[in-house]
């Protein structure tokens, strides 16, 4: 459970879900044992009634099944208060890089610190929105490769909730190469 106690009703409500080691200011940092994407119990102790404007996830659903990710969207959508948004970003089963693939397959190695030997599968951008439009969401697509492996951005604010695994803030992406990037989108809750 997380106390959000201390935050007045008129300020916004920004919630990291998996956060490890990110802080960003105004944001407030979760773990699994904290709030599971899972377990609606932790989603109603932690929120009750209030409803959350933006969840922030950044390298977590590729660690759950499929039909978990199904589950854990419908979960996130019913915590948001409509018009609030969730981005989420996972690896990029497009992305053309075959040392990328090769950290990021399902049982692959991971990079330094960030094992992927749990990986439960690796999205394409269509399935990646599909999970989300099936649990009520409208989807925007911020960073994604396409079936031939070209590289799309559309801007996007790293204030709405950064992404460190992105074009632009992911400090092995220099020069115009891209070393490292992330299927990004945000889901919107339209009610």
């Amino acid at each position: 459970m997380i106390d959000i106690s201390t935050i007045p009703a008129t300020e916004p409500l920004r919630i990291i879900i998996g956060a490890g080691d990110q802080r960003w200011p105004g944001w407030i940092p979760t773990c699994r044992e904290t709030l599971d994407l899972l377990r609606p119990d932790d989603w109603e102790r932690s929120f009750g009634h209030r409803r959350v404007d933006a969840l922030l996830c950044e390298h977590v659903w590729e660690h759950l099944t499929e039909t978990e990710g199904r589950a854990a969207a419908r979960l996130c959508y019913r915590y948001l208060k409509p018009g609030g948004y969730l981005r989420c970003a996972v690896p990029d089963a497009n992305f053309p890089d075959p040392s990328y693939q090769r950290i990021a397959r399902i049982g692959g190695p991971g990079p330094k610190n960030h094992p992927a030997s749990d990986h439960k599968i690796v999205y394409d951008y269509r399935r990646f929105a599909k999970v989300f439009v099936q649990a009520g969401f409208s989807v925007d697509l911020l960073e994604y490769c396409d079936e031939q492996g070209r590289f799309h951005y559309h801007q996007w604010s790293p204030d709405q909730g950064p992404v460190y695994r992105s074009l632009l803030q992911d400090h092995r992406n220099q020069e115009g190469k891209l070393v490292f990037v992330s299927l990004i989108i945000d889901a919107r809750n339209p009610d």
